[in-house]
C-alpha cells in the first residue's frame, strides 16, 4: 500500500513504511485484527477510548517514571493472558513512553514479535517513534536498558493531535528544532519565520514539517542504524538534557532545549561557535516557549550524567556545532566537562 502519503525505508531485513495523514481506521488494511495487540496508556484511551473498540488491548499508566521493567513485566503478563504467541503483531499508540516500552516488549517476548507503531504526539511523530530505539528507564537512568529494532510501519493520524494540550505540542518541537540545528538550516529559518500557534492552527502546514523531520531523522538512522557514526549527532542537547530531566523531573522537551542552550554554549568554548548564531538558536527556543536556563541542582544532574550511555572510560562523546545546520561529535575529557559543566550551572 503506497501512495504519495507513504514514504518507505529499507534497512537489512527490514522494511519499513511510514503512513503520513491517514485515519487510524487504515490499521485494519494493515494488521489482522484477531492477532494484533494494541498498547497505550490511559491518558490515549480516556480521549480515544472508541478507536479501540473490539480491539484487544493492553492499557498502561502514564507518565515517564512508568517506563521501567515493572511496567514491562506486567506488559508480559497481560501478553500471556491474552494468549499472544510468535505471530502477534503489536501496535503501540501512545507517545514516546508507550512506542519506546510496546518496541521494547515486543522485541524481548517470545524473542521479538513484529510490531508498528501510531504515534500520537507531535514528540513521538517526529523522533521517539521513529529510528527503531526501543528502551526502559532504570532508576534516573534514561533509556539505560533496550534494543535497537525497526518497526513494520508508523501511522500517522493527526487528528490525535487534536486533543494533545500546549505543553505537548512545546514538547515536541524542541526535537524539530534539534534537528534543524544539526542537519537542516532551511528547517532553521522556516521556523523563525512561524510560530507555535501557527502550527496549531494549520493541520497541513504541521503534517509537511512532521514528514520532512521523519524523513530527515530515517535519512541519517539509514547510514548508521546502530550509532556508530552519524546518528551520534541525533544526540544534540541530550546528554546534559537527559541528566536534567532526570534530575528535575521536568518534561523530556524543556531538558533537551535547556541541553541545547547548553550545549551551544560549550560549542562556543570548544568549537568556535559564534555567539551571534548561539544567541539565533537561544532565541528559537524561547520562541517556542522553551526554556534556556539552567534550572536543576548541578550536583545530583552531574551525578546522573557521569552514567550517561555516550561517556567511554574517562571521555565524553558529545555532539557541538560548527554552525546551524551543521554538528559534529566531539570526545570531551570529562574533568574538562566538569569544569565547563560547573561554569555553565553555576
Amino acid at each position: 500500500m503506497v501512495s504519495d502519503s507513504t514514504l518507505q525505508y529499507n534497512f537489512s531485513g527490514k522494511k519499513v513504511s511510514c503512513f503520513f495523514d491517514v485515519d487510524f481506521e487504515l490499521i485494519d488494511t494493515v494488521v489482522k485484527k484477531d492477532n494484533t495487540i494494541f498498547i497505550t496508556d490511559e491518558n490515549v484511551y480516556a480521549l480515544h477510548r472508541e478507536k479501540f473498540s473490539e480491539r484487544s488491548t493492553i492499557v498502561i499508566q502514564s507518565g515517564e517514571e512508568h517506563k521501567n521493567q515493572q511496567a514491562a513485566n506486567e506488559i508480559i503478563d497481560q501478553l500471556i493472558n491474552l494468549h499472544a504467541d510468535r505471530k502477534t503483531f503489536i501496535v503501540g499508540v501512545g507517545g514516546g513512553v508507550v512506542t519506546d516500552i510496546s518496541g521494547y516488549v515486543a522485541s524481548v517476548y517470545m524473542r521479538g514479535l513484529r510490531f508498528g507503531f501510531v504515534p500520537t504526539t507531535i514528540l513521538a511523530m517526529v523522533d521517539a517513534a521513529v529510528g527503531g530505539k526501543n528502551g526502559i528507564d532504570v532508576g534516573v537512568y534514561k533509556n539505560l536498558v533496550g534494543v535497537i529494532r525497526q518497526p513494520e510501519f508508523l501511522l500517522y493520524d493527526y487528528t490525535f493531535l487534536d486533543t494533545l494540550p500546549d505543553e505537548g505540542w512545546v514538547n515536541g518541537f524542541a526535537e524539530i528544532i534539534k534537528h534543524a540545528c544539526i542537519k537542516d538550516k532551511s528547517m532553521f529559518a522556516f521556523l523563525e519565520q512561524n510560530s507555535l500557534m501557527k502550527f496549531q492552527s494549520s493541520a497541513e502546514l504541521t503534517g509537511l514539517l512532521i514528514k520532512q523531520n521523519v524523513d530527515l531523522k530515517f535519512t541519517v538512522v539509514l547510514k548508521d542504524e546502530h550509532e556508530t557514526g552519524d546518528r551520534k549527532l541525533l544526540n544534540f542537547g541530550h546528554t546534559i538534557g537527559h541528566a536534567i530531566e532526570n534530575a528535575s523531573r521536568i518534561s523530556h522537551g524543556s531538558a533537551i532545549s535547556i541541553g541545547m542552550a547548553a550545549a551551544c554554549k560549550i560549542s562556543g568554548i570548544l568549537n568556535g561557535f559564534k555567539s551571534g548564531q548561539s544567541e539565533k538558536v537561544i532565541h528559537l527556543l524561547k520562541q517556542y516557549q522553551l526554556p534556556v536556563e539552567f534550572n536543576a541542582d548541578p550536583g545530583k544532574t552531574w551525578e546522573i550524567l557521569q552514567h550517561d550511555k555516550k561517556k567511554a572510560g574517562n571521555k565524553m562523546d558529545f555532539v557541538l556545532l560548527n554552525q546551524i545546520g551543521d554538528a559534529s561529535v566531539h570526545s570531551i575529557e570529562m574533568e574538562q566537562l566538569h569544569e565547563i559543566f560547573k561554569e555553565i550551572a553555576s
